[in-house]
């Protein structure tokens, strides 16, 4: 039985499939979890879709900003961008059934892997959120995506504000502040302070700011993070953090990390399979 982690496929389903070749997966035996935007700009995101629902209980897939992307679309809640690679998801004769189990997977989960906790998220954790925190927050919207108006939440996540997370914050701001953490925070200031427009590598951050992973003081500096959303960042194996994003869809590579027993040092073993990408990126 083995335990992997999988980075954006991002609709690359060739190099998914080629990737779980190589890893020998056996549903009945071994455990995914890939760490968000599993669709767009790639040219397979229906295929993705299809196959990871497919694998049901085997496969744990958080939700990106992709993702959420995908299901604000498919709702009228928001028009296509040029650059997305959703059509053949949206004209699918099975696109409701979908849908629906995209709007049932999490956007953060906690395990106790080897006796020690591992949390997943698909961008990042604000310093002063603990992981128990995180995941309140994330069953916040979870509970509102996986209700009956999951559009009070797809209508109102867009946007930068409010770029601090405090506790008072309440309604759509609420909601967003949570989404931005949780699917496209790269850089904050020490105090938490949130940018959203670099996209670039960790050692080009901002005036001020830093990845949020090396504020000093994180709360969730004593336990793994895995997280993905970042290809410019690339791979990153450190005992405190694992970034998954190897920018398949941009010409890099699907990245899969099996998580193996803790070694001399304490830390979480990871043995890293890549596959190259075999799908070209979308004009």
């Amino acid at each position: 039985m083995a335990l992997y982690l999988i980075g954006d496929v991002q609709g690359c389903d060739g190099a998914l499939q080629q990737l779980l070749d190589r890893i020998a997966f056996s549903p009945s035996r071994d455990t995914l979890y890939l760490l968000g935007d599993l669709v767009n700009r790639g040219p397979g995101s229906l295929q993705v879709l299809r196959r990871l629902m497919g694998l049901g209980d085997s496969a744990h897939c958080l939700l990106g900003n992709h993702d959420l992307h995908l299901l604000a679309v498919a709702s009228g809640q928001r028009e296509a961008r040029r650059r997305d690679t959703l059509q053949a998801v949206l004209q699918a004769p099975d696109r409701n059934l979908l849908m629906r189990w995209l709007r049932m997977q999490p956007l953060a989960l906690l395990e106790r892997v080897y006796g020690q906790e591992l949390l997943m998220v698909h961008a990042g954790v604000l310093p002063s959120w603990s992981a128990s925190f995180a995941m309140a927050r994330a069953d916040e919207v979870q509970q509102v995506l996986r209700g009956p108006q999951p559009e009070t939440l797809l209508g109102g996540m867009y946007g930068d504000t409010p770029i601090c997370w405090h506790d008072g914050l309440q309604g759509q701001e609420r909601l967003r502040a949570i989404v931005n953490v949780l699917t496209r925070l790269r850089f904050c200031t020490d105090d938490g302070t949130m940018e959203f427009q670099s996209k670039d590598a960790a050692d080009a951050a901002p005036s001020g700011y830093r990845p949020w992973f090396d504020v000093p003081g994180r709360l969730t500096a004593p336990i793994t993070v895995a997280f993905g959303h970042w290809s410019t960042l690339g791979w990153l194996d450190r005992r405190d953090v694992l970034a998954m994003d190897t920018g398949c869809v941009w010409g890099g590579c699907l990245s899969a990390a099996r998580v193996t027993a803790p070694g001399a040092n304490g830390a979480l073993g990871i043995e890293l399979v890549q596959q190259p990408c075999v799908q070209a990126q979308a004009p």
